[in-house]
């Protein structure tokens, strides 16, 4: 059959009717600054990653990324901000490994963790270090283990939060090395470093970058990192299981996230924009300043490693008998 100028239009208005009108507005992407919810206050390690990420983002897509910090209730008041956000790209979220850990520390949550979100990729991996005061006089970890079995009503802990990766950290070293010791929750890593280099709070699995300062002061002492390998920041301190606790390693990682729903176009740009921005130098220079290690996957793949993290901190917070939230 002949294709006639009539026929060609209708052909056309129909391809137009097809395109979904997201579809249409995703070519623009992004076309007006993007709100990125850190759930965690200012100066954090995520904070700090946000802001490293979020500026060489801006400048290749156009756009501003404004971070804006949403701290409280172990990240979730965040989350559920980014959760009931509109799903067109600009209301993103950087957050924690704590996102896998609060439907198991909340009774109640106002979003589903893996339904209402639409994992973008991980961007770093960051060892927690242990860190105590000097003034303790503890050198090595195996004296703040004799102290803690000396003293097992006595030794507590710092976090950044009831069920934060922190928390969890902690709760998993304990675990391993058959330890007791009582959390002493946070608003965020700034109270807790304060906290701890005074002396008032025994110790605190940090991550490196609000730390590594006091370290290099001599305002904390560093006992070991949590992480399976040593931190290149700090490379002459060993991991708790180097230390003589095995079984304590804990991945501590920071990533994107979109509100569920949104359309995998949108979802596929921002991964891009990020392995684009791990690429430069002037963010590798600030990954390694901060002992953060760049890690990125496919949409996909971050998605299965939540549902993996998801399964076994569910298994973790039961095994440390951790409180639920009503």
């Amino acid at each position: 059959m002949q294709l006639t100028r009539r026929t060609l239009a209708a052909a056309i208005a129909g391809i137009a009717l097809a395109t979904p009108l997201a579809a249409l507005a995703q070519a623009g992407y992004p076309n007006k600054p993007i709100r990125v919810i850190v759930p965690f206050a200012a100066g954090s390690t995520t904070d700090i990653i946000a802001r490293a990420i979020g500026d060489k983002m801006g400048q290749s897509m156009g756009q501003q990324l404004i971070i804006e910090n949403k701290g409280g209730a172990s990240g979730t008041i965040g989350q559920a901000q980014v959760a009931a956000a509109a799903p067109d790209g600009y209301t993103i979220m950087i957050h924690s490994s704590s996102h896998t850990v609060s439907p198991h520390t909340f009774a109640k949550l106002p979003f589903d963790t893996l339904a209402d979100f639409a994992p973008v990729t991980p961007i770093s991996s960051t060892p927690n270090v242990l860190v105590i005061s000097p003034a303790k006089n503890i050198k090595t970890l195996q004296e703040l283990l004799a102290l803690a079995r000396a003293n097992p009503d006595k030794m507590n802990f710092a976090s950044a939060g009831q069920g934060s990766a922190t928390h969890l950290n902690a709760e998993k070293f304990k675990l391993a090395a058959k330890i007791e010791a009582r959390n002493i929750p946070f608003k965020g890593s700034a109270e807790a470093v304060t906290e701890v280099m005074a002396g008032r709070v025994d110790y605190y699995f940090s991550p490196i970058a609000p730390v590594i300062g006091h370290i290099r002061s001599g305002q904390l002492v560093p006992l070991a990192v949590g992480s399976p390998r040593r931190a290149a920041a700090l490379p002459n301190v060993p991991t708790t299981a180097e230390g003589g606790v095995p079984g304590s390693e804990f991945n501590f990682w920071i990533g994107m996230f979109a509100p569920g729903k949104t359309p995998a176009a949108i979802v596929n740009r921002l991964q891009n924009e990020v392995v684009k921005a791990l690429a430069t130098a002037e963010v590798k220079e600030r990954f390694l300043a901060l002992g953060a290690d760049a890690w990125t996957l496919e949409p996909a793949a971050f998605e299965a490693y939540l549902r993996e993290e998801v399964k076994n901190n569910a298994a973790l917070v039961k095994a440390a008998g951790l409180e639920v939230h009503k």
